[in-house]
């Protein structure tokens, strides 16, 4: 589908006006190819269409500013000035990140987001237990308050869930997540097994209230340490259930069965295998584990945006990488999964639940919760639902099944954990 020319917006005063030869030659890139109806109106007033069917989405450039910024960062300028307020979007917001998928804008950044974002290593890296330790505070840092309202309502899990087929609900997914992972370890009651990464504690709870399994939690944002022993003292679980305040790097103790959910991403671009080493030197000698994390398939660098305005100091790891590392560290891998269509279903539901409920979050601290904050949170979630969604995606959702050293008596096959499923 080629673009259609400039069209006015019927304001006599910018009649003469059309986008820059610049603008115009970007969006003929931009937009040849998709399916996807949309519309694009300047700040002077023109605009741009892509087809002569109704618009799915529309952005407005409030400023020139938003165009001048798009000009010189492209995908990420776009962002960044909508975040400020430079760019409205109108319509369905997903849609608009579905295009940019198609399109695969964010797979080639230019030079000076590639700059920015080496730029960005240099100056958080979590190399320092302490630069990571406030990379980690700056986002699970928010407080319980500005969670709850959109993450699910049995064990506020931020990490992937597991759409089996006949799931209706984020969480019957999310208790199938913690199942699929337990039932991996074959997790059994009286066994100690270490959490690392544990959040709120949701998947500690769980594995004691159905198996019977006794949890240490690790985690590294103080805010979240200290919500989830409230909540063990409020529960009756403190003398059953521990929280170890600590980076991913210093796991003490050893276990009989290792849960890393969604931690591998947080090592950062050089600390992969630091970190693995840390899970391998946690298990016990033939202990089993999952280490469940965003991957990619070859190497790639992170998306700027959101270790910019999201996750600072993470890095998205490749699965070669992090399977070298489980290598080197005496892990066996027993099995992969790739659960990416899985993150897609599950991040819808955030982002839905995100903008259903930002009056609520708002209110907790309106200054600190303010418009620019809805704006990001906001992309970073519907967008990363569309980047798991699409076709052209090079990240994926990687669950990993390990040994410490070789096993000799574990399943052959995948069926017992479906069998143990339908039983249940």
């Amino acid at each position: 589908m080629n673009p259609l020319p400039t069209r006015q917006t019927g304001r006599a005063d910018v009649a003469s006006h059309r986008p820059s030869g610049s603008v115009q030659k970007l969006l003929d890139v931009m937009m040849q190819g998709t399916t996807i109806p949309c519309r694009i109106v300047f700040s002077n007033g023109t605009e741009y269409r892509n087809s002569d069917e109704a618009p799915r989405f529309t952005i407005i450039f409030r400023r020139n500013r938003g165009e001048l910024r798009l000009l010189r960062y492209g995908h990420v300028g776009l962002l960044e000035a909508y975040f400020d307020g430079d760019v409205d979007v109108e319509g369905e917001f997903a849609l608009a990140f579905r295009l940019a998928m198609d399109r695969q804008f964010s797979q080639n950044p230019n030079g000076l987001v590639r700059m920015r974002n080496r730029w960005h290593e240099a100056r958080y890296s979590n190399a320092s237990v302490a630069q990571a330790k406030s990379n980690a505070r700056f986002h699970y840092g928010l407080g319980k308050g500005f969670y709850e309202p959109w993450l699910d309502r049995v064990g506020m899990m931020y990490t992937c869930a597991y759409w089996k087929e006949g799931t209706r609900t984020l969480e019957e997914a999310q208790r199938n997540k913690m199942d699929h992972v337990c039932r991996k370890v074959q997790l059994q009651a009286g066994e100690s097994f270490v959490d690392v990464g544990c959040g709120w504690g949701g998947l500690m709870l769980h594995a004691w209230e159905r198996y019977g399994a006794i949890g240490t939690g690790i985690n590294t944002a103080s805010e979240q340490v200290a919500e989830l022993r409230e909540d063990l003292e409020r529960r009756g679980l403190a003398d059953k259930l521990k929280v170890v305040e600590c980076d991913f790097r210093e796991i003490p103790g050893q276990y009989d069965k290792l849960l890393s959910i969604g931690t591998l991403e947080h090592a950062g671009r050089d600390q992969l295998p630091a970190v693995v080493k840390a899970h391998a030197d946690a298990m016990k000698p033939g202990a089993l584990g999952v280490i469940h994390f965003i991957g990619h398939v070859g190497s790639f660098d992170t998306e700027f945006y959101i270790r910019k305005y999201i996750f600072p100091g993470g890095w998205i790891p490749s699965l070669h990488e992090a399977i070298d590392a489980m290598d080197q560290c005496g892990l066996e891998v027993l099995d992969i999964e790739n659960l990416r269509r899985h993150y897609a279903l599950t991040l819808d539901e955030w982002a839905t639940r995100f903008d259903e409920n930002w009056q609520s979050i708002q209110a907790l601290d309106p200054a600190r919760f303010d418009e620019r904050t809805r704006r990001i949170w906001r992309t970073y979630l519907w967008s990363c639902a569309e980047m798991f969604r699409s076709r052209t995606s090079r990240t994926f959702l990687f669950q990993v099944t390990v040994s410490k050293g070789n096993v000799t008596n574990y399943p052959m096959s995948r069926s017992f954990l479906y069998r143990q499923a339908a039983a249940a």
